[in-house]
């Protein structure tokens, strides 16, 4: 989770930019994130493109099994 929360962030452009995008939200805040707030979640996967099953398994459950995977 962590990573992805992390991954997020350098997708977005960093803290600043995401917090940017987010809206109501400080840089500050975003900075502090070891993983992704749940009422961010869905705003985080449509702004970076990181699935929700990545970044809050614990929410969301495992991502889905691709069809190469079965």
């Amino acid at each position: 989770m962590e990573h992805f929360c992390k991954l997020a962030k350098q997708k977005a452009g960093g803290p600043v930019a995401l917090a940017k995008a987010i809206g109501g939200v400080s840089p500050q805040a975003v900075s502090q994130w070891k993983r992704v707030p749940v009422g961010r979640v869905l705003e985080l996967e449509r702004i970076v493109g990181i699935s929700r099953h990545h970044l809050r398994p614990d929410i969301f459950g495992a991502p889905p099994m691709e069809e190469d995977e079965c």
